[in-house]
């Protein structure tokens, strides 16, 4: 099941600095989305375990990179976040970001951490502040999903809800097909949101697809209250990743109609950027 959500219709900062956080509907009747872990001690319990997913490809330009890195750090420190951060139950998140781009082209940025207040966010944000911006060829969502998956293994905090936050500006054309991986991790009980950047007209020469919003709630998101948040705008970009961050945080979404994923077919092949790949380059 999954939500698709337009920026300029999500004022989820203004509702979450107001406090009313519990006006917004929770996913489902427990508000958890994934299962916990069972192996990982009770002592050190976290509301949410945070996987980051970004996007380096040649596709995105240095600008928006930049941009990127720096509305993730931006957000962790808002006070909006660090608000939704003490409104939850046990106060605290854990958090990992890693960027993508071919299929076995993953880097960790920011091993698992904790965020459990102003101090642990600061460090966090500057941590991804420091580390030289890279970029790398072709564009692997399902590598990213399927490196994502055995981190939560890793991370010595134990999280109600466990979530993969991708983004990215086109679809995968590298790598197994992205269903598989989607498939996977919510078999795991992992929600996977999207973030999709449409700040560029579609361009031949970087892959672009018309409608990727589509692509990415049809094709990438899934699991209890899945969202897209799509940036068409940017001058909107640090903005819509704040939001995000937001709704990630709090475990809650507008309140709409969950749609299952099985009900209708895409309305973007989810083969798209495999097919591209394939007509102009013949591999």
């Amino acid at each position: 099941m999954r939500w698709y959500i337009s920026i300029g219709a999500v004022l989820v900062a203004g509702m979450l600095a107001g406090g009313d956080v519990a006006s917004i509907a929770a996913p489902n009747s427990t508000g958890q989305l994934g299962s916990p872990s069972a192996d990982k001690p009770a002592a050190a319990a976290v509301d949410v375990e945070l996987v980051i997913a970004v996007d380096v490809s040649y596709s995105m330009d240095l600008d928006e990179l930049a941009i990127q890195r720096e509305g993730y750090a931006q957000a962790i420190v808002s006070k909006e976040f660090l608000q939704a951060l003490r409104s939850l139950p046990n106060g605290r998140i854990s958090v990992t970001y890693f960027e993508w781009a071919a299929r076995n082209d993953q880097k960790i940025i920011i091993p698992w951490r904790l965020i459990d207040g102003p101090e642990t966010a600061d460090a966090v944000a500057s941590e991804i502040m420091k580390t030289p911006i890279r970029r790398a060829s072709r564009t692997s969502i399902s590598g990213a999903i399927n490196f994502a998956m055995p981190l939560f293994d890793e991370d010595p905090y134990r999280g109600s809800r466990r979530v993969i936050d991708i983004s990215g500006d086109g679809p995968n054309n590298d790598g197994g097909p992205v269903l598989i991986a989607r498939g996977a991790a919510l078999e795991k009980g992992i929600v996977i949101n999207g973030l999709p950047i449409m700040v560029k007209e579609p361009s031949y020469s970087t892959m672009d697809i018309d409608n990727l919003d589509f692509y990415y709630e049809d094709c990438v998101i899934g699991g209890p209250g899945s969202f897209v948040l799509s940036i068409k705008d940017r001058e909107k970009f640090k903005e819509a990743i704040r939001s995000k961050l937001l709704l990630e945080v709090a475990g809650r979404t507008p309140d709409r109609r969950l749609v299952p994923v099985a009900e209708k077919e895409p309305r973007v092949s989810c083969m798209i950027g495999e097919k591209i790949w394939q007509d102009r380059w013949g591999r």
